[in-house]
């Protein structure tokens, strides 16, 4: 039996299978299933040999067939079959024994795990082929953002001790956000460790969030307004405490950087560009105080709205760290963020609402929740690098992922399934593309974990379409269903031949 005719055995099997009545299978049937697996297994054992043997051959004859949207289903059904004839193996009765209890004991959970382990010896084998094609590096990427979280969090004890008795902004402990965080970006070592470092208003000031006019979700046109607060009950009791209601102004006019509207506001509104430059002047006064820096040398990088830096060990290792700056929306996991918005033109007054905070606490959730493989991981990983020239971005591939984790057992994201985990996120992202709808993950979701705290408009919010200008531009759509049939092509090529 050739290749071709074992993949047609495998269309018609999940073609061929039968539907269940309830939630069972009967006993004829079933014992078809398991003969028909049977063969199949030991069909798959000796064509796995021949792979190993030539896998290039392989590669070219899966190239040409998987040009074909529909055999996306033979590869992913494959595994699909072998899982659903190991759920029936192991849901089969046993035959007892004149004089035997029918328990289960020790003997046949012994048989079960050895079955088990067969059949998973198959799957670990066709896995291993593919996986070849792509070179891993979460672990890698969990070992720098640990290097990266303890550098960053030495730096802000640092800056926090220096500014204790100042009226700059309070400095929070940094949240880790971005792929490098949530464990999936393939840049490698050119990776940037992107953390957001909440602001709180220092003594006698207030922060009040502007979310916008224009009705935009989420907003992008933000402002953070600074307000003095009267603080002469705290002034009697703390020395060197100013009131900046109270205080004579001939007193205050000879210090203005002493408060924050007079250093790090324009108007009376925090500025994001002075709020960079002040905290990139820090970062480099501080630096030789890190017991870092004899490890690393530093440099920081031109960036008006974060901080962005370079370290460098002696061997010419580089590690790129750039910190944005964050004001929480009450105690939510949504931030009016200084990271760069869309717009050609931001003023340095504009501050913009993000979810980034909201979705590493996501990914944090599901690595609690998922197998020890973190296979959702390993797909954004694969697309995160064939995306480049397309219509799509990271941002839609990882909403559609998010709402597939959200939907799928946490228990089907292992290695065996990772052909069909990879189909549906193809799938989801057509379907979405030809409803010409894909929903934004944080507005108006009801599934949401537990644990990720939403301001109240989103809770409550009409979800919002990621892909309303597909609406109502026909030619951005045509586009896109044409990227998608290449972001396909790019896919397969990745997965079989390494490029």
């Amino acid at each position: 039996m050739d290749v071709i005719e074992f993949l047609v055995i495998i269309v018609q099997s999940l073609i061929q299978l039968p539907r269940k009545v309830g939630d069972e299978l009967d006993v004829a049937t079933r014992e078809r299933m398991q003969q028909r697996a049977e063969q199949l297994r030991r069909e798959m054992t000796r064509l796995l040999q021949e792979l190993e043997q030539s896998a290039f051959a392989w590669g070219d004859l899966l190239f040409a067939a998987l040009q074909q949207w529909q055999l996306w289903a033979v590869a992913g059904g494959l595994i699909l079959l072998f899982g659903l004839c190991w759920r029936l193996r192991k849901s089969s009765p046993q035959p007892a024994r004149s004089g035997e209890e029918t328990t289960s004991g020790s003997t046949t959970e012994h048989e079960e795990d050895q079955s088990e382990g067969h059949e998973s010896d198959d799957e670990r084998r066709l896995f291993r082929i593919f996986a070849k094609r792509v070179q891993w590096s979460v672990k890698s990427l969990a070992y720098r953002t640990r290097v990266v979280e303890v550098l960053v969090g030495d730096l802000l004890a640092v800056l926090q001790e220096r500014l204790a008795t100042s009226f700059f902004p309070v400095l929070q402990p940094a949240i880790g956000v971005g792929s490098a965080f949530e464990g999936w970006s393939a840049r490698g070592r050119d990776a940037v460790y992107r953390l957001l470092v909440p602001l709180k208003p220092p003594s006698g000031h207030a922060f009040h969030l502007e979310l916008g006019t224009g009705g935009e979700m989420p907003a992008k046109d933000c402002r953070v307004r600074v307000e003095l607060e009267c603080t002469c009950t705290r002034e009697q009791l703390v020395e060197n405490t100013w009131c900046f209601l109270h205080h004579p102004k001939e007193e205050l006019s000879r210090n203005p950087a002493a408060s924050l509207l007079g250093s790090l506001c324009t108007g009376s509104y925090l500025d994001v560009q002075k709020t960079a430059h002040w905290f990139q002047n820090l970062v480099r006064s501080a630096w030789e105080e890190m017991p870092q820096s004899h490890r690393y040398s530093m440099e920081v990088r031109p960036s008006s709205r974060s901080c962005k830096i370079q370290l460098t060990t002696a061997s010419g290792r580089r590690l790129f760290v750039e910190m944005v700056f964050g004001v929480q929306q009450g105690d939510s996991d949504i931030f009016l963020s200084s990271q760069t918005t869309e717009a050609s033109f931001t003023p340095s007054t504009t501050w913009a609402e993000s979810c980034a905070v909201a979705e590493a606490k996501f990914f944090r959730h599901m690595a609690r929740q998922a197998p020890h493989e973190a296979l959702h991981l390993k797909c954004l990983q694969l697309f995160d690098g064939i995306l480049v020239g397309t219509v799509f971005s990271m941002s839609n591939l990882k909403t559609v992922a998010m709402h597939l984790l959200n939907t799928i057992p946490p228990e089907s994201w292992s290695r065996r399934e990772f052909l069909v985990r990879l189909q549906d996120i193809l799938w989801y992202l057509r379907g979405c593309l030809e409803e010409k709808h894909l929903k934004h993950f944080f507005f108006g979701n009801e599934n949401m974990p537990e644990d990720i705290i939403l301001p109240t408009a989103f809770q409550t919010a009409e979800p919002l379409n990621l892909f309303q200008h597909l609406v109502q531009d026909p030619a951005a759509h045509n586009q896109a269903m044409r990227d998608f049939d290449e972001l396909q092509d790019r896919l397969t090529r990745l997965l079989f031949y390494g490029q």
